[in-house]
């Protein structure tokens, strides 16, 4: 993922600005052009095959920065997230269009469709949880006939066109996917009919096999199968007590009442179903020191309000987790931490080889 709210080795410094929900908690490196290119370079060089672009009220577009990063770049895919609620789906339609064709191909997007209740707001979006995913369900099945008809009519319950229709349609269209998460009932049944990739955060096995499961199911009722990704921290040392140690470390810069008011911010006020069962498992593994599992750590959960479960130990270590994720049926495995440049040039030269290597004789194990 591209640090565009900004990015530092200490999550707990708070920003400039003064405010205590943002995405990172930290500015120690501007989100300047030309840091996020180099972050872009890395992943490609790394290995890497996308590089999310989250949206957000502290993050530099992410459509602009797509658009900046497919010039400079050569293979490298770009995943932006995009609110249902902050944009039109004709306008999007056609923005993404254009940069997908522009690109070669190279983009997907990510429909986003909750926030922290301040930030929607702030956007003019005053629905409330299940009225937002019925709107998002109506903007995906939008944006597909943007790509599949040469002209259409829509009426619903959001949005209304008529004669709708793109003057330049994606590269390849039938290479676009969506990517789209989300925990609720709602969310698991847009999911099921609309999206392509359907993405969750870090969780315990069990937990992300029960997960999986619910939305096979629900997507085979469609006659549909989809993709899975799982999204994790990284937390990277030469031996896993360093590990650990560069784990806590990351909380040294957090006070007590840094924590409560993050609790009441993402917890007490929110409705987003993902982040209640994020907190649930900060909660339920606090006595084991957030340990949710081998290598597996929710400390960062007190802190972060969305993707904040970790990978912590060696690169061995962390290989063989990802690969039993894999296993379960995740064929997309989102790596992100902090500094964001550092890890990824070293997910790049030390993980993404050992997972390739161990899949690769897992093949050829089975086939044999």
């Amino acid at each position: 993922m591209a640090p565009t709210s900004g990015d530092g080795a200490h999550i707990g410094k708070r920003r400039k600005d003064g405010e205590s929900d943002a995405w990172t908690e930290t500015d120690e490196r501007e989100p300047s052009k030309a840091y996020i290119l180099q972050v872009a370079k890395a992943a490609e060089k790394g290995g890497f095959s996308t590089l999310l672009l989250p949206t957000g009220k502290t993050c530099v577009d992410s459509l602009v920065i797509a658009a900046k990063l497919a010039e400079h770049t050569e293979k490298i895919r770009f995943l932006f997230a995009a609110r249902p609620g902050y944009t039109s789906p004709a306008q999007f339609a056609n923005q993404f269009s254009s940069l997908n064709y522009w690109s070669e191909g190279r983009a997907n997007f990510n429909i986003v469709t909750g926030g922290s209740p301040s930030e929607l707001a702030a956007d003019g979006d005053f629905l409330d949880h299940d009225t937002r995913y019925r709107r998002t369900k109506e903007f995906i099945t939008i944006v597909k006939k943007f790509f599949s008809e040469p002209s259409f009519d829509f009426e619903g319950e959001f949005y209304k066109l008529k004669h709708a229709s793109l003057k330049e349609r994606p590269y390849n269209p039938e290479n676009v996917q969506v990517f789209f998460g989300g925990a609720s009932d709602i969310a698991l049944q847009v999911a099921a009919e609309l999206a392509d990739v359907y993405m969750i955060w870090g969780e315990t096995l069990e937990g992300s096999k029960q997960q999986i499961e619910k939305v096979q199911k629900l997507a085979s009722e469609q006659g549909r199968t989809l993709s899975y990704s799982i999204s994790f921290q990284v937390i990277l040392g030469d031996t896993e007590e360093e590990a650990w140690e560069k784990a806590h470390a990351f909380l040294d810069g957090f006070e007590p009442s840094s924590i409560e008011k993050k609790k009441e911010l993402y917890i007490q006020k929110g409705d987003a179903a993902g982040v209640k069962h994020l907190y649930q498992l900060m909660e339920d593994s606090r006595q084991k020191d957030f340990k949710l599992g081998p290598n597996l750590w929710a400390g960062l959960a007190q802190v972060l309000s969305g993707n904040a479960i970790a990978l912590v130990g060696t690169a061995d270590q962390i290989a063989d987790r990802i690969v039993e994720y894999v296993n379960l049926g995740f064929d997309k495995v989102l790596l992100r931490g902090y500094p964001h440049l550092e890890v990824i040039e070293q997910a790049g030269a030390q993980i993404i080889p050992r997972v390739k290597e161990r899949l690769q004789a897992q093949k050829q194990y089975q086939g044999s």
